[in-house]
């Protein structure tokens, strides 16, 4: 890292955008050196300007920010990148240090919090916001994210099945599956239908997914 860390943002509101760039620009050593709204502009701004360390959103439309995290560090290893979003679910935590993000904090936290988390990323380190570690330990012993029959369609999605041949061989109608398959996107936060196909083929093996 250099003496000043090179931060690019990338969140699909504007105003998020400046109020980060507004708060990072009191704390000496960090740089906001640009900003991006969708996964196509952090692409460009990535490639251009060649930040140190990308303050990611998870909730972005199109594609989530976890799913641009995996594909930005599969192009640039050496990035860092740290999750600032409004959910705090362990599912959601898991996926994210999966893709290759280094910490994760709450957009709700304190300043002070946010700047700590980028100070340590930066410096090579993990973070997670507070209680959020706590939360993500105990998630194999809580009640499971998705429901039996949600589980049950994921699946099914994993073994390449249509929802046709899914509400078949559970005996429901077609509409059913479809509104799992919507529930299964929103509680996991999946941009598309590839992203949850990519989701059921990754967890298949997995009882509690």
């Amino acid at each position: 890292m250099t003496a000043s860390t090179r931060i690019l943002l990338v969140d699909d509101h504007p105003l998020v955008r400046e109020g980060l760039r507004a708060r990072l620009a009191q704390t000496p050593g960090l740089e906001v050196v640009g900003e991006a709204g969708d996964a196509e502009q952090a692409f460009a701004r990535v490639s251009m300007l060649r930040p140190d360390l990308v303050l990611m959103d998870v909730g972005m439309k199109q594609v989530s920010g976890i799913e641009l995290t995996g594909r930005l560090r599969a192009q640039y290893p050496e990035l860092r990148v740290l999750m600032l979003s409004m959910y705090d679910n362990p599912e959601h935590v898991h996926r994210a240090l999966a893709a290759g993000a280094m910490g994760y904090v709450l957009k709700e936290a304190p300043a002070e919090e946010i700047v700590d988390a980028i100070l340590a990323v930066a410096a090579g380190r993990s973070f997670l916001g507070t209680g959020l570690a706590g939360r993500a330990a105990r998630a194999d012993g809580a009640r499971p994210l998705l429901s039996q029959r949600e589980s049950e369609i994921l699946r099914g999605l994993a073994r390449g099945l249509a929802s046709r041949q899914i509400a078949e061989e559970l005996g429901m109608s077609v509409r059913t599956v479809e509104t799992h398959r919507q529930n299964i996107r929103r509680k996991l936060n999946l941009g598309g239908q590839a992203e949850l196909i990519k989701y059921a083929v990754e967890r298949c093996s997995d009882p509690a997914a």
